[in-house]
């Protein structure tokens, strides 16, 4: 499955504009700006692109190949939607489930007042926090390398999730305890929330917390659950929270664009805690790490609505849902000014997906109503239904909003997108 075509017009591509992709992309790499790069293209469920350029290991000459194992981080964020959602098919939870329900610790959770200027300016809940605002990031909760009172709290409590930790602008540092999800989760209710739920739309852990939400209602941690419901139906079998050691040596270095490097190491691969036996937390926000042929099995299952071939994870209906605007406008009228993996402008967020409302307003090339997201090291994907297309864009550079290059790969998809 997913051979790439040897007849891309058959599938509306002209192979003269699907030709710029690799330059394109070796361009970045000849400018020192990536390690190295991969896209994939896929359209009605064949494969029209696998281009793959670039190191995977500068410091060691080792070139990037299709089969490459990579972080993929926030693009964890929509599988844990589909294991939730998976659960509220069974009619485990509901969308409007409160938290404190699932999660006693949430029971007592105060809110930041606005404008607060200490941790402990709280004001009571006046929303009940639902598993709705953690789907939807209105939970109020957010990321530690955000700015303000809570992500400083938050960095001072040593409360983070995965193997890593930040310790500056352009580091990380390897996490030193044993803590688990379960006790990160805990140890994070003891904070407020940044505002009251459904306020706005801030980027943070509630996909973390979503994560613990599936451990508590299935009853199994969330990598068995992953592997048993997802991954095995899916036959995903390069995606995990750590490398197996007997495919170690196709996982990659990962590299920091800093003020005086643009291309300066930050995980080697050899020695990165998501070597087998170095990951505590099971981080359903960023744990994972994927190939592009592996993500993109998950990605055509939501093209398909819920299904792959044979194999069905979710209604139709259900993936309808989960791919359409949640909030009451766009990012714009509900964000705030924080880090997002998506413009602000045009772009609505769903159930664990951003959705395009506008392209016009968002100033991308797309269609209305496609759907996707992505990750801290400048990965990404979308599925756009109406083009019954799927697209992927895979490095490992942090930050993500180094370079324009996803608004770049939409241009040059839709560009060599010709016929119907």
């Amino acid at each position: 499955m997913f051979d790439v075509t040897t007849n891309p017009a058959r599938l509306g591509f002209d192979s003269e504009r699907l030709a710029r992709f690799r330059p394109w992309m070796q361009r970045w790499v000849d400018q020192g700006k990536y390690p190295g790069a991969q896209v994939l293209i896929a359209r009605r469920g064949e494969l029209v692109l696998n281009e793959s350029v670039g190191m995977r290991d500068v410091e060691s000459g080792i070139a990037w190949s299709p089969d490459t194992i990579l972080r993929i981080y926030s693009m964890t964020k929509p599988m844990t939607s589909v294991a939730f959602l998976m659960l509220f098919e069974e009619a485990e939870v509901h969308l409007d489930t409160p938290l404190a329900e699932i999660l006693p610790e949430f029971a007592d959770v105060q809110v930041l007042i606005d404008g607060a200027e200490r941790i402990d300016q709280v004001e009571p809940l006046t929303t009940p926090l639902t598993v709705h605002h953690l789907l939807t990031h209105t939970s109020g909760l957010t990321y530690g390398f955000n700015e303000g009172v809570l992500p400083t709290a938050m960095n001072e409590a040593r409360v983070s999730f995965g193997p890593h930790r930040p310790s500056g602008p352009d580091t990380l540092t390897v996490s030193d305890d044993d803590t688990d999800l379960a006790a990160m989760v805990s140890e994070l209710a003891q904070l407020p929330l940044g505002f009251q739920p459904g306020a706005r739309w801030n980027y943070g852990a509630s996909t973390d917390v979503l994560g613990r939400v599936v451990e508590v209602v299935s009853g199994k941690p969330l990598d068995t659950f992953f592997a048993e419901h997802i991954l095995g139906p899916l036959e995903m079998h390069d995606t995990f929270f750590e490398v197996p050691a007997d495919k170690a040596d196709r996982f990659t270095n990962c590299y920091v664009l800093t003020p005086k490097d643009p291309l300066r190491l930050l995980d080697p691969a050899a020695k990165s805690p998501f070597l087998a036996g170095g990951v505590k937390i099971l981080s359903g926000g960023g744990g994972l790490l994927s190939t592009g042929a592996d993500y993109l099995r998950f990605a055509e299952m939501l093209r398909g609505g819920g299904a792959l071939g044979d194999v069905r994870l979710l209604a139709p209906k259900t993936v309808e849902v989960m791919t359409r605007n949640a909030l009451r406008g766009d990012l714009a009228s509900m964000g705030q000014a924080v880090f997002a993996e998506v413009a602000f402008d045009g772009i609505g967020f769903g159930l664990g997906v951003s959705v395009t409302l506008d392209p016009g307003v968002a100033k991308t090339v797309a269609s209305e109503g496609d759907y996707g997201w992505g990750g801290m090291a400048s990965t990404m994907f979308w599925v756009d239904p109406k083009s019954e297309l799927t697209a992927m864009f895979l490095t490992q550079l942090v930050p993500s909003s180094a370079y324009p290059v996803r608004k770049e790969m939409r241009a040059l998809t839709y560009g060599a997108m010709l016929g119907g």
